[in-house]
């Protein structure tokens, strides 16, 4: 298939964006959309529901629909988990309700007629499920609010791509794939013509999505690529990043790649999701980060945000840090972090100032490419929170080898040590309550006993060396 017969495929005639619920409606009507694709995000951030049609929707399922509960109660491989709160098998693993966000009616260019919506769940007495991602977030934005601050996010997300479709990387046990380009390609704009051909679907898929990119560039590894978004509301970031992973899914498949978020796909690569974050002061809607020429110091409310990140995202790291391969992403001058320290504009932080003037923010750099994006956010937000209304101490900057800051609280080592700082800790049952911080602390136990029980190649190798 030629890559304009791939486009063309892909592309929808004339919708593109958001639409309302009575163009929805007007777009059902006329044909151009026979299908919508009613998602939750899940534990994972990854996006599961159903396809509906579209007008069935419209007739019944506008307001409400149902799904199983087990959704949000499943490790990565989909199985049921005994041990959950929420449903398990001796709840029957009922329905939970499933509301369409209307506002989040996205038409997906690379699927002809098609729409995405994303939408919260609720049980049965209609409230809202407390330990659901999305409304994680907005809780913690929420908290936020009520001291009168709002929240800007840009994300920064890298992942690797190589040659091959799933299917034959499945079958060849994900072992010996080769990346799309075999050399340092950082900042390069010579491109392979597949590489190109790639960007420029993507680029133009999410632009007719409404997740129209920043910047896109290849990264240090050979086939790892950094996509950069534009400032925005929080909710709508990390919302329109489920639809990036979405389609960066399906474009490459169509053209026989394969995309990998996982935090450390090989030894000596680490992929990050950085968070780009502001506040802004609704009495005046300016930014309260925001720094003059003459200033000396950091603006009071950044310097508290920067003392909670670094008191409280020690606690916090199972929310941003989901996985036992996550921890393998934290390794010296790797552009992981591998402390908890904070400086101006160095990237070998945990938390990096960052921008100018009105622009000044905070670099985020610690969730890997694996992490659920709301429930990063609310971690990040949960802890400037704390900072905010606790006013930790904020410790001397980083102005160089943040590696070499003996004095700096080291990121967990594992998993392990992660889940022991986040199940007792009374800074995360403060933000988010009990039942939130042991169901997640189930889910991080689970992918510690799943870890456990399989054996690893370099395990094999390493013992037939000793045999």
């Amino acid at each position: 298939m030629s890559d304009q017969t791939v486009k063309q495929s892909c592309q929808a005639p004339h919708l593109s964006g958001l639409l309302s619920p009575d163009a929805l409606r007007a777009a059902v009507h006329s044909g151009e959309i026979t299908t919508v694709m009613l998602a939750v995000p899940d534990m994972m951030g990854r996006l599961k529901g159903k396809r509906l049609g579209a007008s069935v929707f419209l007739d019944r399922m506008l307001s409400k629909a149902e799904a199983c509960a087990y959704i949000l109660a499943t490790d990565v491989d989909m199985t049921p988990l005994e041990g959950f709160d929420l449903t398990g098998w001796d709840h029957g693993y009922g329905d939970l309700s499933v509301i369409p966000s209307q506002d989040t009616i996205r038409i997906l260019p690379y699927l002809p007629g098609a729409v995405l919506i994303h939408a919260d769940v609720a049980d049965e007495a209609g409230e809202l499920l407390e330990i659901a991602p999305r409304h994680m977030l907005r809780t913690q934005l929420g908290k936020l609010a009520a001291l009168g601050l709002e929240v800007r996010v840009g994300l920064e997300s890298e992942f690797v791509l190589y040659q091959g479709s799933p299917l034959q990387a499945h079958a060849a046990r994900y072992r010996g794939l080769q990346p799309v380009a075999f050399h340092n390609l950082d900042y390069a704009l010579d491109h392979p013509p597949a590489l190109t051909d790639f960007f420029q679907h993507l680029e133009d898929a999410l632009h007719g999505a409404r997740t129209p990119v920043e910047s896109v560039k290849t990264e240090g590894a050979p086939g790892q690529l950094e996509i950069t978004f534009p400032y925005g509301p929080a909710m709508t970031a990390c919302d329109a990043y489920t639809v990036y992973k979405h389609a960066v899914r399906h474009i490459a498949q169509r053209r026989g790649m394969t995309p990998t978020f996982m935090a450390a796909p090989q030894t000596g690569i680490g992929s990050g999701l950085h968070i780009h974050l502001s506040l802004l002061d609704v009495a005046d809607y300016r930014n309260a980060f925001a720094t003059c020429p003459d200033e000396a110091e950091l603006p009071e409310t950044m310097q508290r945000a920067i003392a909670g990140l670094i008191s409280a995202m020690p606690h916090l790291a199972p929310l941003y840090a989901p996985h036992a391969n996550s921890y393998k992403r934290y390794t010296e001058h790797s552009f992981a972090p591998t402390r908890f320290t904070w400086g101006y504009d160095n990237r070998s932080c945990a938390i990096r100032v960052t921008g100018h003037g009105t622009g000044r923010h905070l670099e985020v750099r610690l969730p890997g490419a694996d992490a659920n994006p709301y429930l990063a956010l609310a971690a990040a937000l949960a802890a400037i929170h704390y900072g905010l209304t606790t006013e930790p101490e904020l410790p001397p900057h980083t102005s160089g080898d943040a590696y070499r800051e003996a004095d700096a609280l080291p990121v967990p080592r594992d998993l392990v040590e992660a889940l022991a700082d986040f199940d007792d800790s009374k800074i995360a049952q403060n933000a988010f309550g009990a039942p939130v911080v042991r169901h997640y602390a189930y889910a991080a136990q689970h992918e510690i006993d799943a870890h456990r029980k399989h054996v690893t190649d370099t395990e094999l190798e390493r013992g037939f060396l000793r045999a």
